[in-house]
């Protein structure tokens, strides 16, 4: 199989259908193989049954349905390690960034060249189409500094939720991971750079999410989780 889509999802009945659906529309069209998976993070609403409904409608997808709710972190490496494509993307359920985009993703990949891609928001030839309000843009960017200094990732957005891994990759990065929640993403970036994988910064359009539940407890909680992922660097914990 070529390519994986994993999709992690909570509490996401009212936009998870549109989502899949435009996914399947673009993927259906495509002459590879290939596997769509949404993992639920124990959602409380009916995101599950509405993923079981659109299976007969949508080819090759898969739901792994969680009881209890573990954090974002935790189903992205579930989808990962359960995927069988050879390049495996995880994407958000409220499709800020459409899945047609990977299409600029997959030369990347050819012949070894880079071992990830991750979108970026912050580069040449981004497009952010519908922007955040100017405080979250500015915890962002605080955010975003103190990963440069304690965390460097040679990449300038971490948080992004459009990258795409090789199967190597995933195999040898997702078992090591530990954090599961708010900077995960950094986590697996900066185990990326620590074992010398080669990582890709590729720009993405993305529309804000104006039901984003991230607030200024949620950026405490992110920098904390930054200062494990340098400790951990300290003191061996990903070898």
């Amino acid at each position: 199989m070529y390519l994986s889509v994993i999709i992690p999802a909570y509490n996401e009945e009212k936009r998870i259908e549109k989502t899949l659906l435009s996914v399947h529309e673009y993927l259906s069209r495509q002459s590879y193989e290939y596997e769509i998976i949404v993992v639920s993070d124990g959602s409380r609403d009916k995101t599950t049954n509405v993923v079981e409904g659109l299976q007969s409608k949508v080819a090759n997808l898969k739901l792994l349905a969680n009881i209890e709710n573990h954090g974002k972190g935790w189903v992205v490496r579930q989808g990962m390690l359960a995927a069988q494509g050879d390049l495996r993307l995880f994407m958000d359920a409220d499709n800020s960034t459409t899945i047609d985009q990977v299409e600029s993703f997959l030369p990347f990949f050819s012949d070894g060249l880079y071992d990830i891609v991750v979108g970026s928001r912050r580069i040449e030839g981004a497009n952010i189409a519908v922007k955040q309000p100017w405080s979250r843009d500015f915890l962002g960017g605080i955010f975003r500094l103190v990963v440069h200094i304690l965390v460097p990732l040679g990449a300038t957005d971490s948080q992004a939720g459009f990258k795409c891994f090789s199967r190597k990759t995933v195999e040898a990065i997702f078992p090591r991971q530990t954090i599961f929640r708010w900077a995960f993403d950094v986590e697996i970036l900066a185990i990326a750079r620590k074992m010398g994988f080669k990582i890709k910064e590729a720009p993405i359009k993305w529309v804000n999410d104006t039901e984003s539940k991230v607030k200024l407890g949620g950026m405490v909680k992110m920098l904390f989780e930054v200062l494990r992922v340098r400790w951990n660097l300290w003191s061996g914990k990903y070898h």
